[in-house]
C-alpha cells in the first residue's frame, strides 16, 4: 500500500513537471479565453511577456486585471504558463494580478550573482527576487499568493521582507522538506535534482529546497493577514502540516478541500479562486471603539 501511494504521488509530480516544460496548464477543462460565469477570460497566450530586473536578473512576467496588486508566486519545476487560466482569470476579476518566472526558469534570465552575492539560488534570495519584483513594478507592498515551493518562498518573503507583503494565501505548503510529513517530496525532489534530463533552473530550484533551513521559528512572527489552503488528499505537502502551521500563525485561517491532491487549483480552479477572493476581500481589520 505504501509503495503504491509512493508510485502515485511521483507520476502526479512528475506530470507536474512534464508541464512545466511544455506549454499547457494541467486542469484546465475551458478553451482559453473563455469567460466563467461572471469572471472574464484570460488569455495567457496573447498577454504579452514583459520583463522588470530584480537583483540584477530580468524577470519575465504578465499581468491581468485591474485594482489591489496580487503576486503570484509558481511551485518547484512550474512556470507562470503552468497556472490555470480559469483560476487566474477569478483572482484577475478583483484584483490587478501578476504572474511571472523564478530565476533560471521559463522567461526569466538564467541565474547570476544574487542579493547575497552567492551565484546559487535559496529560497530566501527567491524571496529577494520577489521583493525586488515588487518595487521594480512600481509597488511598496504587494497581496502574495504562493503555491508549494512558491508558499516556501512566500513564508520567506513574510518574514524577511514583512513590510512588502499585504494579506498572504500559502497553498499546498510545507514549513521544511525535511521532516517526515513530507518524505515523498524530500524524495522527489532528490530525485529531480539528479535527473540530467531537467533544466538548470529545476535542479537550482531543487537544490535551493533541499539546503532551506525551514521557516517554523520564524512563522509566529508573521503578523499578516494570512490563510493556508490544501487539499486532504495531498500527499506531497499533506494537510496535517498546514494544520501544524496554521497553529503558528496567530489569527491565520486554515482551508482545508476535500478530496483533492496537491496544488488544487489545477482541478477545482473555479472553487480555489473564489475562496481566495472572500479572503483578499475580507476586511479584518480590529474595529475602532471610541
Amino acid at each position: 500500500m505504501k509503495n503504491t501511494r509512493y508510485i502515485l504521488a511521483i507520476a502526479i509530480m512528475a506530470i507536474l513537471i512534464a508541464a512545466a516544460v511544455s506549454t499547457g496548464a494541467p486542469g484546465t477543462a475551458r478553451p482559453e479565453g473563455t469567460a466563467i460565469g461572471q469572471y472574464p477570460a484570460v488569455m495567457f497566450n496573447e498577454t504579452p511577456v514583459q520583463y522588470a530586473q530584480a537583483n540584477g536578473v530580468d524577470l519575465g512576467y504578465r499581468d491581468f486585471g485591474s485594482g489591489e496588486p496580487l503576486l503570484m508566486i509558481e511551485g518547484f519545476g512550474a512556470t507562470m504558463d503552468n497556472w490555470n487560466r480559469t483560476f487566474i482569470g477569478i483572482l484577475a476579476s478583483k484584483y490587478h494580478v501578476y504572474i511571472y518566472d523564478h530565476r533560471g526558469m521559463g522567461y526569466s534570465a538564467d541565474n547570476q550573482i544574487n542579493a547575497q552575492g552567492n551565484a546559487a539560488p535559496s529560497i530566501s534570495s527567491y524571496a529577494d527576487d520577489a521583493a525586488a519584483l515588487m518595487a521594480a513594478l512600481g509597488y511598496d507592498s504587494m497581496n502574495v499568493y504562493g503555491v508549494s515551493m512558491g508558499s516556501s518562498v512566500s513564508q520567506q518573503l513574510a518574514i524577511d521582507h514583512p513590510e512588502r507583503v499585504l494579506k498572504l494565501v500559502l497553498d499546498s505548503s510545507t514549513y521544511s522538506v525535511r521532516i517526515p510529513e513530507t518524505r515523498l517530496l524530500r524524495e522527489f525532489i532528490e530525485s529531480a535534482a539528479n535527473n540530467s534530463t531537467l533544466s538548470e533552473g529545476i535542479h537550482e530550484e531543487a537544490r535551493a529546497n533541499l539546503a532551506w533551513n525551514g521557516s517554523f521559528n520564524g512563522l509566529s512572527g508573521i503578523k499578516k493577514d494570512v490563510m493556508l489552503v490544501v487539499g486532504t488528499n495531498d500527499v506531497m505537502t499533506p494537510d496535517a502540516v498546514s494544520v501544524q502551521m496554521a497553529g503558528q500563525i496567530n489569527g491565520s485561517w486554515l482551508v482545508r478541500f476535500k478530496g483533492l491532491p496537491h496544488v488544487g487549483s489545477h482541478y477545482a480552479p473555479i472553487e480555489y479562486g473564489e475562496n481566495a477572493l472572500t479572503f483578499l476581500g475580507m476586511d479584518q481589520s480590529p474595529l475602532n471603539r471610541q
